[in-house]
C-alpha cells in the first residue's frame, strides 16, 4: 500500500494528535456499537438467514470447527485466548511499529482501518445479527467463551471482562472486524515487513483468525468473508478520504492567513491598494526616470554656462561680445539636440 501525499512527503505525524485521534475513533465506534443495538428477534432471524444459506451452499464451517473447539479444551482455550485479547493487542501495536518506521506510510495505512471500521458500524446498525453462539440449542452451536471462561479473564455472557458484558453489543457480528482488523494487520505485515518471520506471521494470523472467529462460534464464515469485503471497501475508499481531509486543512490554512494579509497591504485611497513592491500608483519605471534626471541635468548646466558667459562678457569689448553671443547660439542649439535625442 503506497498511498502517500505532499502533506506525509513532508510532515512527520504528531504522535498526540494520532492518539488523540485514534482514541476518539475507537471510542465513537464503541458508543455506536451500543447504540445499533436492534431487536434482539431481528438480529435473531438475520443469524438464522446467515446460517441456512450457508448450509444450503455447505459453506457453514463454523459447524464442525466448533464441535471440535468444544470437545478438545486443548484447541479451546487457546483459541478463546486469542479471540479476547490479539484483536486489541495487535493491531494497536502494527500502528505504532508504522509511525514508528514507516512514518510516510502511516496515515494512508491508520485512514484505511478508519474507514473500514466506520464501513463496519455501518453494517451493524443496518444488519444487527445473533452470533451461532447465541442462537437457540437446537442449531448444534456451543459458546465456548462461557466454556471455558474458568479458564481466563472474560465472562459467560460475553468476549468481554468479567461484570462488562452489559457493556457490548453481542449482536454486532456482521461484519466480523476480528478479521477484518487481522486482514489489515496481514497485509501491513507482508507489505512492509523485511524477514521471513514476517512473511509467515502476515499470512497466519488473518488465517487463525478466520478460524478462530468460526471455531468459537462468535461469527459465521459469511461474516469473515463480509469482514474482509469492508476491508477492501475501505482501501478504495481511503485516498479520497485523505484528499478530502488535505482539502479541508488547506482551506482553513488560507482562511487564517487571509485577514494579516489584507491588514498589511498599504491603502492609497478610495479602496486601492498598491501593488507588489508599488510606493505610489502609476509611479515611473527606472528607465523613464532615468531620461528625466539625465534631461533635467543638462538643462541646468546649460543655464548656468550661458549666465557665467553673460558675466564675462558684461565688460568685454563689442567685437569678443559678439563672439561670446555666437557661441553660446551654437552651445544651446547643441543642447536642445541632445535633449531631444535623449526625448
Amino acid at each position: 500500500m503506497t498511498h502517500t501525499t505532499a502533506t506525509t512527503a513532508h510532515h512527520r505525524p504528531r504522535w498526540w494528535t494520532e492518539l488523540a485521534l485514534l482514541a476518539l475513533v475507537y471510542v465513537a465506534y464503541s458508543a455506536g456499537r451500543l447504540l445499533a443495538r436492534g431487536d434482539v428477534s431481528t438480529a435473531v432471524d438475520n443469524g438464522l438467514a446467515i446460517l441456512r444459506a450457508e448450509r444450503l451452499v455447505s459453506l457453514d464451517f463454523e459447524t464442525p470447527l466448533n464441535r471440535l473447539f468444544t470437545e478438545h479444551a486443548a484447541i479451546g482455550v487457546p483459541a478463546d485466548f486469542v479471540y479476547a485479547s490479539l484483536h486489541y493487542l495487535v493491531t494497536p501495536a502494527i500502528l505504532v511499529w508504522l509511525f514508528r518506521r514507516r512514518p510516510l506510510q502511516y496515515r494512508a495505512a491508520r485512514t484505511w482501518l478508519m474507514v473500514s471500521t466506520l464501513l463496519g458500524l455501518v453494517g451493524f446498525i443496518l444488519m444487527p445479527t445473533c452470533p451461532p453462539r447465541l442462537l437457540e440449542a437446537g442449531q448444534g452451536f456451543v459458546d465456548t467463551m462461557a466454556q471455558y471462561s474458568s479458564y481466563g479473564w472474560w465472562g459467560a455472557e460475553a468476549s468481554a471482562p468479567r461484570g462488562m458484558g452489559g457493556f457490548t453489543n453481542q449482536y454486532a457480528a456482521m461484519p466480523s472486524l476480528h478479521v477484518g482488523w487481522a486482514l489489515w494487520c496481514g497485509v501491513l505485515l507482508w507489505r512492509y515487513g523485511r524477514t521471513p518471520l514476517m512473511r509467515t506471521l502476515a499470512v497466519a494470523y488473518p488465517l487463525v483468525t478466520v478460524i478462530v472467529v468460526m471455531g468459537t462460534a462468535n461469527h459465521y464464515f459469511l461474516d469473515a468473508a463480509a469482514g474482509a469485503a469492508v476491508m477492501g471497501a475501505g482501501l478504495l475508499l481511503a485516498k479520497p478520504a485523505m484528499r478530502l481531509a488535505d482539502r479541508v486543512r488547506v482551506r482553513f490554512a488560507r482562511g487564517g492567513a487571509a485577514a494579516p494579509a489584507a491588514a498589511g497591504a498599504p491603502v492609497v485611497g478610495g479602496g486601492c491598494h498598491t501593488s507588489t513592491g508599488e510606493r505610489i500608483p502609476g509611479q515611473r519605471t527606472s528607465s523613464a526616470a532615468g531620461t528625466t534626471s539625465t534631461t533635467s541635468t543638462t538643462s541646468t548646466t546649460t543655464s548656468t554656462t550661458i549666465t557665467a558667459d553673460t558675466t564675462s562678457t558684461a565688460g568685454a569689448s563689442p567685437d569678443a561680445a559678439s563672439g561670446a553671443v555666437a557661441h553660446r547660439s551654437h552651445a544651446g542649439g547643441a543642447d536642445d539636440a541632445a535633449s531631444a535625442a535623449a526625448r
